[in-house]
Formats: C-alpha cells, sequence, structure tokens
C-alpha cells in the first residue's frame, strides 16, 4: 500500500503518529473495540491490559477483511483516565509495536468520563485502507 504521511513544512515529526495520511483502496471501518475477549469477558481491569486485547480485536476484525495493521490509516482512542492512560505508556507502546508496528497513523485521544461498558478503560475505532 502506498500511503503518505502528511507533515507540514516546518512542523516537528509527532511522537507515536502522524498528523496525517493519504491513501486510496478499499475501506475498512472497524468499530470501538474494547479491552474483552470474543466471547465479552474481560481478563484484567489493568489499562495495558485492555488495550493489547483491544487490539488483538482489532488485528482479528481486519483479518476478517482481508487486511492487516499495515493498512490502518486512523485511530480514535477513548480513554477513560488520562492519568492511566500515560502512566499505561510503555506497556501501551509495547503492545502497538507488537500488535500494530505502525506509527503512521492519524491518531486521535480522547478523555471520557465513561464507556458503555463499565469495566471498560479504553475504546478504539480504525479505519483501514486495503489498496486496489
Amino acid at each position: 500500500m502506498t500511503t503518505q504521511v502528511l507533515l507540514p513544512q516546518g512542523w516537528p515529526r509527532p511522537k507515536g503518529y502522524a498528523n496525517g495520511v493519504s491513501t486510496a483502496g478499499r475501506t475498512i471501518y472497524v468499530a470501538g473495540m474494547i479491552g474483552w475477549d470474543e466471547q465479552a469477558q474481560f481478563h484484567t481491569d489493568d489499562f495495558g491490559g485492555q488495550v493489547r486485547q483491544a487490539l488483538q480485536n482489532i488485528v482479528a476484525v481486519l483479518k476478517e477483511g482481508q487486511a492487516g495493521p499495515e493498512h490502518i490509516v486512523r485511530m480514535t482512542w477513548y480513554v477513560t483516565s488520562k492519568k492511566e492512560y500515560l502512566a499505561a505508556g510503555p506497556e501501551v507502546g509495547k503492545a502497538f509495536r507488537e500488535l500494530i508496528g505502525n506509527f503512521n497513523i492519524a491518531m486521535t485521544a480522547v478523555e471520557v468520563s465513561a464507556l458503555i461498558e463499565d469495566r471498560a478503560k479504553v475504546e478504539i475505532e480504525v479505519t483501514a485502507v486495503v489498496p486496489d
């Protein structure tokens, strides 16, 4: 897939994401994935552990659409605690590198007061583009 990272001249390279990307192909929209397994069971209340599971869920949905993490162009993260998100940075980064691997993704993270599932600490939406 040919993806162009959009970085206006003179802007510093963001850490861990891209300001924008441009690509073409078949689009896959992945609904918000949370940190439970395929049977809707939580195995941890640890923020980093829930991120890892949510990312695994994303990879599984992409695979069903004949896509992979390399096709992700946009992510939106909803977190219930900015402090917990920042504190789990090393664990989140490790899971991201292992499961997604690509930081050339347009990303947004938003702190929210709650998610629909009470135990959920993070919900991640994805848009992926598979080349024609």
